[in-house]
């Protein structure tokens, strides 16, 4: 078994090394880009830039920013890097409007977000491959979905109510394995050690519960051959976590969790389906490792919103 994750001290020294790198103009990297993929993969990418940057009319913006205040980056730093890493190639002085961190409200302005609800208005919420260093991990080759554990692992930070809910529903069920990893705040009588991916990957079925926006560690399980038990997504990234379905990419569970037993239950004793899920969703990861195409994506995102998004 293989874990992909980026290297920290490689990724944070890239980051601040960013600017001293020769950058061409965004216009040829583009079709740069362009000329690399298939015409599916083309296709690919246009649909997702529409997905991420809804805004279809020129819109103003406050502009209180500009692409050059990137290279000022404060905590969390990898959000300076990341979006910075795709907008040098418009221009130093362009405006740009961002909000960074567990964004949950939709900003005022169209703005440059990690993450935002999945329901109503949310054009002003425009998406990009942000803290792509913590969330962007993923696995390979790891062992065959029928020789793990037949049981519902989970290990959480427990500050929210819908988590705390969930553990005082399931802490003691035999059919889960569950340990609250924050030693403040929660139940004390759930503390427990944290535990590497690897380790997680002994069970057939991962806990993935929403946290502050999007849960981190669903983009991981579904590269692997075990399978995420959670309810309908609120949020979503870049991941495009609107698009996935209950049934078909993960366990779907009720919001109230009353039905998780007869859930684990049915995929316990019906592994095709299980296989099923496993299947489409190494399917729907594939594009998110394809590095030209992930490119492609951010600088086209950022080329519509420039274009479109201007100052009064």
């Amino acid at each position: 078994m293989k874990i992909h994750k980026q290297n920290k001290v490689l990724y944070y020294l890239k980051g601040f090394l960013t600017d001293r790198l020769p950058t061409k103009n965004a216009a040829q990297k583009i079709a740069e880009l362009k000329l690399r993929l298939t015409p599916s993969e083309l296709s690919q990418v246009e649909r997702r830039v529409e997905y991420y940057m809804r805004v279809s009319k020129p819109t103003h913006i406050k502009g209180n920013t500009r692409v050059k205040d990137l290279l000022r980056p404060v905590t969390p730093k990898s959000y300076f890097f990341d979006l910075y890493r795709y907008a040098r190639y418009f221009g130093k002085k362009r405006a740009i409007d961002f909000v960074f961190g567990d964004v949950v409200e939709v900003p005022s302005t169209p703005s440059i977000v990690k993450s935002r609800p999945i329901v109503g208005e949310n054009e002003n919420s425009v998406i990009m491959k942000l803290n792509s260093a913590r969330h962007f991990v993923f696995v390979e080759n790891d062992r065959p979905f029928l020789e793990k554990k037949n049981r519902l692992i989970g290990r959480c930070a427990v500050y929210q109510k819908h988590r705390y809910d969930f553990f005082q529903k399931y802490f003691d069920h035999p059919l889960t394995d569950l340990r609250q990893i924050n030693t403040s705040g929660g139940n004390p009588e759930w503390l427990g050690p944290k535990l590497s991916i690897q380790d997680h990957l002994d069970f057939k079925f991962i806990l993935s519960l929403e946290g502050n926006d999007v849960a981190t560690n669903l983009k991981w399980i579904m590269s692997s051959n075990s399978i995420a038990v959670m309810p309908k997504p609120k949020f979503e990234t870049w991941f495009m976590e609107g698009e996935l379905q209950g049934g078909v990419h993960y366990i779907e569970i009720k919001d109230d969790y009353s039905d998780l037993v007869e859930k684990l239950t049915y995929y316990s004793e019906n592994p095709k389906a299980c296989l099923a899920i496993i299947e489409n969703a190494h399917k729907y990861w594939t594009p998110f490792q394809n590095a030209e195409l992930e490119e492609l994506c951010n600088l086209l995102v950022l080329e519509r919103y420039f274009n479109l998004c201007r100052l009064p």
